[in-house]
């Protein structure tokens, strides 16, 4: 079943209020923060238990995110690093004073 032939206009006139493809492209990365708010989040469920293709399109989505999250990974510069580069500010800025 597809959902983008109609217009959300259309839709809302026929007593549907619910999501179409156009709207879940836009807000799936929302959803996937965990920032949509609950009528959306219903809708946007809603929605993907019928469309097998934005069904697909968020578990792609999903598992990008997971593997940019761990490919990612924040990595702090070892101590003695940050240490050298204190003393050497330090030293900059007593010679720009």
């Amino acid at each position: 079943m597809k959902f983008q032939t109609r217009g959300s206009r259309y839709l809302e006139a026929q007593g549907w209020y619910g999501m179409l493809c156009n709207d879940v492209k836009r807000v799936v990365y929302f959803f996937l923060d965990g920032t949509l708010g609950e009528q959306k989040k219903k809708d946007f469920s809603s929605h993907l238990s019928l469309c097998p293709e934005c069904e697909a399109r968020m578990r792609f989505h999903r598992r990008l995110r997971i593997f940019f999250r761990t490919r990612l990974a924040r990595i702090t510069a070892p101590d003695r690093l940050k240490q050298r580069l204190a003393r050497t500010l330090r030293a900059l800025s007593t010679q720009w004073s």
